[in-house]
């Protein structure tokens, strides 16, 4: 996911909204998580993968896109889980959109992250996630989504 940037510069005024996916990746009670690296916007937080969509692209696409980009994964994107609209201390704003993926191909590379593991659903709580995230894994946790 993507640092949250101002549509009119340093102005003051209305920032845009970042459009969103993100990959619930499953493998048994499991879910990758992903922990960006020091030298990154909200350094060292934990984060599904994914990112911003681009023009033109649908929220799947993007997905797919986004995957390859980043783990190196042809990945079959699944149903939509959830979805979510935060706004940070900054006044950035994130749509943000979760897909279940439970198949997919190649072995997964960590081309981007500082580091990324295999997290049994209930742990998720303990992990310092994005604040855009906290919601859904609360809820991935007590089992309420899948």
């Amino acid at each position: 996911m993507e640092s949250i940037g101002t549509e009119n510069g340093s102005t003051g005024e209305a920032k845009s909204i970042r459009f969103v996916v993100a990959a619930l990746i499953l493998r048994g009670g499991q879910v990758l998580a992903c922990q960006r690296r020091p030298d990154q916007a909200m350094a060292l937080k934990w984060e599904f993968p994914g990112g911003k969509i681009e023009p033109g692209e649908g929220p799947e696409e993007a997905l797919v896109r986004e995957l390859n980009e980043e783990l190196g994964i042809h990945a079959t994107i699944g149903t939509l889980v959830a979805r979510t609209r935060h706004t940070y201390r900054n006044g950035g704003a994130v749509d943000l959109q979760f897909f279940a993926v439970h198949q997919f191909e190649d072995e997964i590379v960590n081309r981007i992250f500082q580091e990324i593991r295999w997290v049994d659903l209930r742990d998720l709580p303990t992990y310092d996630f994005l604040a855009a995230d906290r919601d859904l894994v609360r809820d991935l946790a007590a089992g309420k989504l899948l």
